[in-house]
């Protein structure tokens, strides 16, 4: 079991950790999307840095991310090991939905230099958890209706998914099959949080900037960007996802 949960970690880890928006800056960009904009290669500074549709674009490959890891790692996991019926139902899943979202925020090609993983995120919560999901969804789509800051909207979500979660599932939260879901509903959104800890403290001083899509789809290197971007980056001083 514990070989079967580490192959399908590693597996998971390492499409988590496929970095889209980076792949995406260097086919459109002709540059490192990390020497423009916030930095992070995100969708969000995607969208800022190449327009809005290659954001779209690298907000759904994230998401879909999630998804295949919670689906497939399991799978190839057990068919190498031919151990299926050892694995609980929910542990795999949950393992290979973790780890996943670990490999966006570090992913191992881009020296652990990655996203805040809200978008992997999504997609793993809408395979594993779909009802909360939704509220997370929710709760972002009005957060950022109403204040377009997108560091804000995705704390916001990340919260609303741990209480939706709770509420939803009530005492069966505490059920050993459920243990394993429990523990990530609470893990993945303080996780989330703490990678967006520079926002928070811009949103305290009131200076974190709202979005604003690019209206290029490919702008220019910068050289002032790329001449600063030889320096060592403060890898958490980025912009959310």
């Amino acid at each position: 079991m514990i070989s079967v949960s580490l192959l399908a970690a590693a597996i998971a880890f390492a499409i988590g950790g496929i970095p889209f928006g980076y792949l995406t800056g260097r086919l459109v960009l002709k540059d490192d999307i990390r020497r423009h904009g916030s930095g992070n290669t995100g969708a969000t500074n995607v969208a800022r840095t190449l327009g809005w549709k290659w954001g779209v674009l690298v907000l759904l490959l994230d998401a879909l991310k999630g998804i295949v890891a919670v689906r497939v790692a399991p799978l190839l996991a057990e068919t190498a090991l031919t151990a299926a019926a050892s694995a609980p139902a929910t542990l795999l899943p949950v393992i290979s939905g973790f780890t996943a979202i670990l490999g966006h925020m570090y992913p191992v090609w881009l020296r652990l230099r990655g996203g805040k993983g809200v978008a992997t995120a999504l997609g793993v919560v809408v395979m594993l958890t779909p009802l909360p999901s939704l509220t997370a969804t929710a709760a972002f789509a009005v957060s950022f209706a109403v204040c377009r800051i997108v560091s804000l909207s995705s704390i916001i979500a990340s919260v609303a998914f741990a209480i939706a979660y709770f509420v939803i599932t009530g005492g069966r939260s505490l059920q050993e099959s459920e243990i394993p879901t429990t523990v990530f509903a609470l893990l993945i959104p303080a996780m989330i949080v703490w990678k967006h800890r520079s926002n928070i403290g811009r949103l305290l001083a009131g200076t974190e900037g709202r979005f604003q899509a690019a209206q290029t789809s490919a702008p220019q290197p910068n050289q002032n960007d790329i001449a600063a971007s030889v320096r060592p980056h403060e890898s958490e001083q980025q912009t959310p996802e």
